[in-house]
């Protein structure tokens, strides 16, 4: 032979090696920045005749219900929108693309897809754990990583036919180093380099196999891919996969459950889809150059692999969508494009689970908005339902029911496809898709992507009921939190209007012997003013900030001179103030430290029913995490409350008083005192019971802004 001949590169060169279609990183980089417009999208796509072709075809489908053709590419791309076209561009460039190398088709490659595919799922999620914002791109470069041991087979199938089959690590390169003179990682850099890819890809391909110390600098992707690359092929090597894991920033115990994550997704995957990647690593690969043969085998295992990708992209289809009528929308759609539906539907079991009941979505989801299948009298829809069983109808059967039936003059086909929508254990409904009978073989034939598909739509459904019952929680508790609101001002607005019913007999009394009434009118307009804010209060439940600088002696003054003025103090109870000759200043709205001390004192006059004495006290000043406050007393020489009353004092429960509202009061006041950044607390005893209020001092805005955040908990003792 010639030394040209000999010559690996050469070969390589001279190789009909498969092309990568151009479009396809330029393409997921315009997707994910989201920076391109759709005439952008379609200047890329209209480089490749193929894609372009199979774009036009999606596009014109009976899934989009077009009225005429679609005959512009930009047309078609808006259409569709972006989720589809990466699924369409990552599904029919890449595994094209590997199932066109030479001796593809006459080789066992099931160990090659299994570390390539785990290695691909694997990137994706490191790349979303390290917050890498290209996920599809690492995925991507995951998959190419050994696309080199393709190339190498393809062009020196003697020589390289058993090292295909070997342990891909250091001594494999060193091997293929002496023997071929490059490396397959050499190889994958320069084919990839040779497609023209604008990324990092050729440089994590090429250095998959480099020391970790070298790799300490490099761009995010090397470090993805190699990381991948050990966690898949070598995860006996924990030394490796520590330092690499630190090179990423992440920590051994995440990556333990990523790996178990990215192992149960290749395997159920493949079980769902009827692979049999089970002892794939210890495959025994027959000579690559021996007569060229179209194994079955092989080809069903290259479509179904292209499946496992397809139902993977689907899946973040669905999760992207927004609210449960696009979901279903999106099943429907993706369900004909992928299956060649005629039409489809989906029947969802009612919230008791006695029926299939047909959903808002679809072109016949008018004739099926009051359609019903009951599950307890059978028939083959149900029996799909219940079992979790595929099922496929002809107009023809004999079995058929009255339902059945009638889906068939609903969907206007010969036969139906029933995909059970099962997630974990729990069966939601069925898929059914309406096709011409010549059609249910090749349906049957894919049994295994029918059952992954319906798998990643049902779960993605169930996230959609679950947040729609989150939904409708969150608007019963905003309702709940409204009711609460009303109880609360229906009760605080009695408090005014008791005064001005009592002020009004005051009044009245007043006129009748001309005495002037001007201080009596003042405060009938106070209070007026008061019941109006509490009532404009309902309309908005946001908490209104405290403002203000109060003088509290000026306002417990007012206070009592309202109760000693009406018949809210009777005349056996004696009530008693002590307030400090220093500043009683807070910061605190006049008219909130009013209703406090109004609900307090109310509380304390039902304490005393045969008489008493109520004592309100300014304590003076206290330093409460480095934040002075300004203590506030109102006690009590009654019976006391029992431990199970004083345990919940401050909870909205309802007590054994007279009246609707009874049992609110004091939890009035905690939230009004927490507004006013204050701390409430209660003492006890067969002796009495004081509430102790801690109220913020004014301070000059430098203080203020050194000290913490003032506490907002209520203590009891």
């Amino acid at each position: 032979m010639h030394q040209s001949d000999q010559d690996i590169r050469n070969r390589l060169l001279i190789a009909r090696l498969p092309a990568m279609p151009q479009i396809l990183i330029k393409l997921i980089a315009h997707l994910q920045a989201d920076d391109a417009g759709m005439p952008e999208l379609a200047a890329l796509i209209a480089k490749d005749a193929g894609m372009t072709s199979k774009i036009l075809g999606v596009a014109n489908s009976s899934a989009y219900h077009r009225q005429g053709k679609v005959v512009s590419l930009e047309q078609s791309l808006v259409s569709l929108g972006t989720d589809m076209i990466k699924t369409l561009v990552i599904s029919e460039s890449v595994f094209q693309t590997f199932n066109s190398f030479p001796h593809s088709g006459s080789t066992d490659l099931r160990a090659f897809w299994k570390s390539s595919l785990s290695a691909a799922v694997m990137a994706r999620a490191l790349a979303k754990a390290m917050g890498y914002p290209h996920a599809e791109e690492a995925y991507l470069a995951g998959l190419l990583h050994n696309v080199g041991r393709l190339a190498l087979l393809a062009t020196a199938p003697k020589e390289y036919a058993f090292n295909f089959t070997a342990r891909d690590d250091a001594a494999l390169c060193a091997v293929e180093q002496r023997t071929l003179q490059i490396t397959h990682a050499e190889a994958g850099a320069w084919l990839i380099e040779r497609w023209h890819l604008d990324s990092f890809l050729a440089d994590s391909v090429l250095y998959h196999h480099e020391p970790l110390a070298r790799l300490e600098a490099s761009h995010p992707l090397i470090r993805i891919v190699r990381l991948a690359h050990l966690l898949c092929c070598h995860a006996d090597d924990a030394e490796s996969i520590t330092q690499a894991a630190s090179l990423c920033a992440l920590d051994v115990e995440v990556l333990q459950d990523l790996a178990g994550s990215v192992a149960r997704q290749v395997a159920q995957a493949a079980q769902h889809l009827g692979i049999d990647l089970a002892g794939a690593d210890d495959i025994a690969t027959p000579p690559a150059y021996a007569p060229p043969s179209v194994d079955p085998v092989q080809r069903r295992l290259s479509d179904e692999v292209r499946n496992m990708v397809l139902v993977s992209e689907v899946g973040q289809t669905f999760s992207r969508q927004q609210g449960e009528s696009s979901l279903l929308e999106a099943i429907t759609r993706s369900a004909r494009i992928l299956f060649d539906f005629d039409t489809a539907v989906i029947l969802l079991q009612n919230p008791t689970g006695h029926a299939l009941v047909g959903v808002a979505a679809g072109e016949h989801q008018q004739r099926l908005a009051g359609f019903s299948i009951p599950l307890a009298k059978g028939g083959l829809l149900a029996a799909s339902a219940l079992e979790c069983q595929l099922a496929f109808l002809k107009r023809d059967m004999p079995a058929l029911g009255i339902v059945e039936e009638q889906l068939f003059r609903i969907l206007g086909t010969d036969s139906l496809v029933c995909v059970p929508l099962v997630a974990g254990q729990r069966s939601l409904g069925v898929l059914i898709g309406g096709v011409a009978a010549w059609q249910i073989p090749a349906c049957q034939n894919r049994e295994g992507f029918l059952r992954a598909y319906a798998n990643q739509a049902a779960t993605a459904l169930e996230t959609a009921i679950s947040a729609r019952g989150l939904a409708r929680r969150q608007l019963d508790h905003v309702a709940e939190e409204y009711r609460a609101a009303s109880r609360r001002v229906v009760h605080e607005v009695n408090n005014p209007l008791s005064i001005i019913k009592n002020y009004l007999s005051v009044l009245d009394h007043k006129l009748e012997k001309q005495e002037p009434v001007t201080g009596e009118m003042s405060i009938l307009n106070e209070e007026i003013d008061r019941v109006g804010q509490l009532i404009g209060g309902l309309a908005d439940l946001q908490p209104v900030a405290a403002s203000g600088v109060t003088d509290c002696a000026r306002v417990v003054d007012d206070v009592l001179r309202l109760f000693r003025a009406t018949d809210f103090l009777p005349p056996k109870i004696e009530v008693v103030t002590r307030m400090q000759d220093a500043p009683c200043e807070v910061e605190a709205d006049a008219d909130m430290l009013k209703q406090i001390l109004l609900n307090l004192l109310k509380n304390a006059v039902e304490a005393l029913p045969d008489g008493g004495r109520i004592e309100v006290a300014n304590r003076g000043h206290v330093n409460r995490d480095r934040r002075l406050y300004l203590e506030l007393c109102v006690s009590d020489n009654g019976a006391g409350l029992a431990p199970e009353v004083l345990a919940n004092l401050f909870s909205p429960v309802r007590s054994s008083k007279e009246g609707a509202h009874h049992g609110l009061g004091l939890s009035i006041v905690h939230d009004l005192v927490t507004r006013l950044h204050g701390v409430i607390g209660c003492r006890s005893s067969k002796s009495g019971t004081s509430f102790e209020i801690l109220l913020p001092i004014p301070l000059p805005a430098s203080a203020a802004a050194a000290l913490p955040a003032p506490g907002n908990t209520a203590l009891s003792s």
